[in-house]
Parts: structure tokens; sequence; C-alpha cells
């Protein structure tokens, strides 16, 4: 199942093998592989959470279950169900209507969140759900986040000194399904810049994530939960090949979804071929906090003041740019070398994914404004206002 190109080592969407895919997801869950779960539904493992309270409490039992949980996201079906994670609901409800409140806000002052997959006001969103919650009410985030299932399935991918991120999504009766994606942080790129990045980093994207939700209210079917496709994490080059038509044909023709419980918490690889269903239900507003884990290692060494040092930069390398004292290819090196090139973290509320699934970064601003004959002064005004918009 390599379609890596031998000459290059890259992927590239028009070598993906749908065959080979097929294979891959035509697999079974193996029950011996996962002696802890309660069930399987659609080979997707389910966990009693309540009955495993004393494995969460004894180090020994626990490492063996997060053993578990990562063969599962890694190797096999590459999604987990935790049933009654939250077994008292009651602070699911006193932060969903927290979570209402804000909702109703947002609307009232910006007109609500754009969605990265979703057309703006299909849904309602709640961009950075995490410090909102804790700012609205901090004795409803500790008992909300107090939670050691959600913590053990978090270390179990992503080892200790993860960094928690959540946003909420509510999808209101007639909602439209999404269509089948993969996630951060490959999954937020476009075709062409992933097909950039080496085959080993494609590999390695999804071990820097976990993905889960937190279900609010009952999710029946007709409520249109995660739409799933168990194993296809799997497919290397499944970051280029999920926006082909076949791929995403096959992927409604082969997606599993779960009913799930209020209480109950979702987790997947984020390489996982996956899309919100359509809530075809008459008076269900499904609402789920999306939890966004990501490991501590990503994070550069030292702190740099790369506003200032493209502030500096941009007049020397306007006039190379103007004069072709420098190469296009020598003067993106030295961009590359100062400005930063990713777009998050971000404040998404100020900062929100228009006309892409990401925001302008500062190497993008400064080949524009090179482009554009910018002025040194208009090009550090964009930058303050760039920087000014990516504050929490």
């Amino acid at each position: 199942m390599n379609t890596t190109s031998p000459q290059t080592g890259y992927f590239y969407a028009d070598e993906c093998n749908l065959d080979a895919f097929q294979e891959l997801i035509g697999q079974t869950l193996d029950p011996a592989s996962v002696p802890n779960a309660c069930d399987i539904q659609n080979s997707v493992p389910i966990y009693d959470m309540p009955s495993l309270a004393a494995t969460l409490a004894d180090d020994e039992k626990r490492n063996v279950l997060m053993a578990e949980f990562a063969d599962v996201l890694m190797h096999t079906a590459g999604v987990l169900v935790l049933r009654g994670a939250y077994a008292d609901t009651t602070v699911l409800d006193q932060a969903t209507s927290l979570y209402e409140t804000i909702i109703q806000h947002e609307k009232q002052t910006s007109g609500g969140g754009a969605d990265h997959f979703a057309a703006a006001g299909t849904n309602d969103r709640i961009w950075n759900s995490l410090q909102k919650l804790c700012e609205a009410s901090p004795d409803v985030f500790l008992r909300y986040f107090a939670n050691t299932a959600i913590a053990t399935v978090c270390q179990a991918w992503l080892g200790p000194n993860y960094q928690m991120t959540a946003q909420i999504n509510l999808v209101h009766p007639g909602g439209a399904a999404q269509q089948a994606h993969r996630d951060y942080h490959l999954g937020f790129q476009t075709e062409d810049i992933s097909a950039r990045y080496p085959a080993h980093v494609h590999d390695l994207s999804p071990a820097l994530t976990l993905q889960g939700a937190v279900a609010h209210c009952d999710m029946p079917i007709e409520s249109g939960p995660t739409k799933l496709l168990p194993f296809s994490q799997s497919y290397r080059a499944g970051y280029v090949a999920w926006r082909r038509p076949d791929f995403r044909a096959l992927f409604e023709q082969e997606y599993v979804q779960l009913s799930l419980n209020k209480g109950d918490a979702l987790f997947f690889n984020p390489a996982l071929f996956h899309a919100a269903g359509a809530n075809t239900s008459d008076d269900i507003h499904r609402m789920a906090n999306l939890l966004q884990i990501s490991s501590a290692f990503g994070r550069a060494m030292e702190t740099i003041d790369r506003r200032k040092m493209c502030k500096l930069l941009y007049p020397v390398a306007k006039v190379a740019y103007q004069n072709a004292t420098l190469t296009p290819a020598e003067l993106s090196a030295a961009i590359a070398a100062s400005g930063e090139g990713y777009s998050f973290p971000t404040n998404l509320d100020r900062d929100p994914p228009v006309g892409g699934l990401a925001p302008q970064t500062q190497q993008n601003l400064f080949a524009e404004a090179l482009a554009q004959d910018m002025s040194a002064e208009a090009f550090g005004n964009r930058l303050d206002a760039m920087a000014e918009n990516q504050k929490a």
C-alpha cells in the first residue's frame, strides 16, 4: 500500500489506489485485541467507563488500558467510544446552558463563528470553548475537565503534558452532513500544500493530535452523529486522497455511525476518514464539545519575535525583489527563515479561516506584499493587525 513516488518519496493524489484502500477498510476488529471493551459495534470498540473506574485508579492496570487504547487508535479501528465518560451529566447540563448563552451573545455581537467544513450559519460554533467556559464559570470548568476517563485516552495517545483545546459545534435539525475529510494538522492544509510534505511527515502528523467529542445530548442516528470509516487512518496517502471523488464516494458507501448518549465521548485518530452526519431529526439540536488535544512536542525551542524580523527584513527584501538581485527561490528561503509559516495557534473568532481551511500566515503576507509593491509602513500595519487578531 505504499503509494509514494519511488523517486521523490512524496504522496500524489493521482497515484492513490482505491482498491488498496477498500481492502484496508474491509477489515473487522478482532475482539481479542480489545479485552477491556464491553462491546464492539461496526468494528468500533465501546468501553464502559463506570465499570472501568477501578482500572483507572490502579496505575498498572491503567497503563495496560492505555496501551490498548493506543493500539486501537494506531493499528486497528482508529476510533473508540468511552461510554459514560460522564456518569453524572449534571455538569454537562450546566456547561450546555453556559455555552448557549455564549452562542447567543456571539450571534448578537459578531454574527457567530465560521466553520472549517460547513458554511457560516449552518452550525453554531464556539471557537475556544475551553477558555470561554473557564471565564464563564471556573467551577463548572473544573468539574467538567476533572475527568479521568478523558485524561486517560489523551495520555494513551499523546503521553503526558498534552495541551487541551475545544470547540463547541451545535447542529440544528436540517443541518447538512459534512464531506469526508481528515483533521488537523495535515488535514487542514490544501491538497497542493499537503502534497509538498514528504511521506514521513504524513506518517507522523496523526501522532501530534487526538480528536474527540463529548456528547452534550443524546445523539440517535437521525441526529447525525459522526460518520466514521474504521481502519482508514492506516492508509498512508490519505491526506492527499480524501478529496478525491472516488475515495469520498467509497466513504459514503462504507461509513458507520454509532448513536451516543449524553455523557459519552468519542475519540479517533485525526487521520481517520470521518464527517459529521446530517441532522434529519425534527427536534434534536445536536451539541458536541469537539476536543482537539495536542502533543507537548509541537513547539519550537526558542521564542522568536518574527513580526519584528519581518519588519526589519522587508525593506531590503523589497529592493532585492525589485532589482532581481536574488532569485524567487532565494527570497522564498529567506522569508521561510524569518516569518511565521503556520496559521496556528490563532484566535479563530478574530482570525477565521475565510476562503480556505487556515488563516493567512506572515510568510504568505510577506510574499503578497512584495508582489503588490506594498510600502514598508503598510506591511508593518498588516503584520500588527494580524498579531492583534491572533491574540487570546
